[in-house]
């Protein structure tokens, strides 16, 4: 099942970069403020679904743009960002990726997050530990936040509640040694696998946008919870991942600040 998760990214992956000298001709729409799609977004979700549906033609698929294809219920659910990072990608930012992950009985089983500008490849099967192009990572051994060089993606869309992501910013960058604010949420949290960030922070996301990310995260090392410590992350739509202390870390400082957004 990840290999055919590793050949439908990569199929996605050369729908983008087919397309990345194209930009200006495509055809954008916007879902609402400050998010878009692309119609290579829809291509690319197209050859995932193709690859998936003709190996596992009784899967469901959860996709960003296509939505729920197939058994809410079925026993094994596909979840698919297509294009995590699309307004990098209309930027020529070379910081983006096809993210999928195979839900199996409501646990994460597998996953693969895939830059295609880079080539790198970052996987994970459940009790198999994470990987990058066939190498095994882990999470950084960072232990004091003066020393964590930590990433962080802004909640943009409407209802969110920015001002308390800035003082969570705020905050933490007194504490870190730096904040960085790459645009690609799976990619960002693969970064933290991989130990190049020490920890992650983000809120008002969707569920695809960190299935893959999560399982390389805890495959690699690391703890991926809820802004209140806990492990409901998915529905709360609140996300702090990183090495065992450094999240830890990150925890006591955005929860005091989260209020709401911890207690809903």
């Amino acid at each position: 099942m990840l290999n055919i998760a590793v050949r439908a990214a990569r199929a996605a992956g050369n729908v983008i970069t087919r397309n990345m000298d194209r930009v200006d001709t495509l055809k954008i729409d916007h879902k609402q403020r400050n998010d878009m799609v692309s119609e290579v977004d829809r291509q690319a979700e197209s050859e995932v679904l193709r690859v998936l549906n003709k190996a596992y033609p009784d899967h469901a698929v959860l996709g960003e743009e296509g939505g729920l294809i197939g058994n809410a219920n079925a026993e094994y659910t596909w979840i698919v960002d297509p294009l995590d990072g699309t307004t990098n990608f209309l930027h020529g930012f070379p910081h983006f990726n096809v993210s999928i992950a195979l839900k199996h009985k409501g646990r994460m089983s597998q996953a693969v997050v895939y830059n295609p500008v880079s080539q790198e490849l970052f996987t994970a099967t459940r009790g198999d530990g994470a990987w990058l192009n066939n190498k095994r990572i882990r999470v950084s051994k960072t232990h004091a936040m003066s020393e964590a060089l930590v990433g962080n993606g802004f909640p943009y869309r409407d209802g969110d509640d920015l001002g308390k992501h800035i003082d969570m910013t705020r905050e933490l960058t007194s504490r870190c040694l730096g904040i960085r604010r790459p645009g690609a949420c799976a990619l960002d949290m693969a970064f933290v696998a991989a130990g190049r960030l020490d920890g992650y922070w983000i809120s008002g996301f969707s569920e695809w946008d960190v299935a893959a990310g999560a399982l390389i995260v805890r495959e690699a090392g690391g703890l991926v919870n809820d802004y209140a410590g806990g492990s409901d992350y998915v529905s709360s739509r609140t996300l702090v991942c990183g090495n065992p202390k450094i999240a830890h870390g990150m925890i006591g400082v955005i929860k005091p600040i989260a209020g709401s957004l911890v207690t809903g």
